[in-house]
């Protein structure tokens, strides 16, 4: 294997100080992965066309680093949905189509790809209960983050005790959108006009999802943090779509975000 080093994940302060050992989580960047080229590095995305073995071997040093056999990282098709699936001992791979995922079972890693949507950990540690959800302006808008506390709930956790870290992802001053765009939202509430703010184009906005994300979190009742990192400009540890899609390229990698309850 070309590259044996580990990943070396970023860790949220948040979870470190207050979740204690109760549960084991990183947002994981490009480093310590073997695919090549535009994929180059820790590429986790199976609906990328990077080499499948790649993509294996990348998802398998993820679970590695949690001291978890492959088949122990549970992930989801994500679609963009509010949808929430809860996984237990009876987990055997499969991917739903759905956005965020919860558990109450010890060792199972819980991931969420992105690049640049936002990746959401949670964790009530009292509960001992994890969450991960997969949040762009879609998943923000109409309730996926909600739905992942919800669903813990419905596994035990409480809500006050539920802390959740929003990772890295597009931040405001590489996310413009158009007229429509800044429309459906304050079709939904207009105190989203907070979120928008005027671009160098002629009627066109910068969009603040990390704002949106986290403050949706705080007006659920949880303890919310935003690591404030941007994957737009740091090509080095993160894939960004805008990015590629800005430069043209045919396709791009996708990283992982994930936790696991500690045995």
């Amino acid at each position: 294997m070309k590259d044996q080093a580990l990943p070396s994940p970023i860790e949220s302060p948040l979870l470190v100080e207050r979740a204690g050992t109760a549960a084991r989580h990183g947002f994981f960047t490009r480093e310590g992965g073997v695919s090549e080229g535009i994929y180059r590095g820790l590429n986790v995305g199976l609906g990328s066309k990077d080499e499948r073995k790649n993509v294996h071997e990348n998802r398998a040093r993820v679970a590695r680093w949690f001291s978890a056999a492959p088949e122990r990282l549970a992930t989801v098709h994500q679609v963009h949905s509010p949808d929430v699936v809860v996984v237990d001992d009876s987990y055997d791979g499969t991917r739903p189509e759905a956005d965020a995922l919860v558990t109450a079972t010890p060792g199972i890693v819980l991931g969420v790809l992105a690049a640049d949507c936002g990746p959401i950990l949670f964790c009530d540690p009292e509960a001992r209960i994890v969450g991960a959800a997969h949040a762009g302006w879609k998943g923000a808008l109409y309730g996926v983050l909600e739905n992942t506390i919800a669903a813990m709930e419905k596994l035990g956790a409480k809500r006050e005790n539920i802390l959740a870290s929003l990772g890295p992802s597009i931040g405001r001053r590489n996310y413009e959108v158009g007229p429509e765009f800044v429309q459906r939202f304050l079709d939904v509430d207009g105190t989203y006009e907070r979120y928008f703010t005027p671009s160098e184009k002629a009627d066109h906005a910068m969009f603040d999802l990390p704002g949106l994300t986290t403050q949706r979190l705080a007006d659920a009742g949880v303890t919310a943090e935003n690591l404030d990192i941007c994957t737009y400009p740091d090509e080095d540890r993160f894939y960004s779509y805008r990015r590629t899609t800005h430069r043209q390229e045919p396709d791009y990698g996708r990283q992982i975000s994930a936790i696991m309850i500690r045995g």
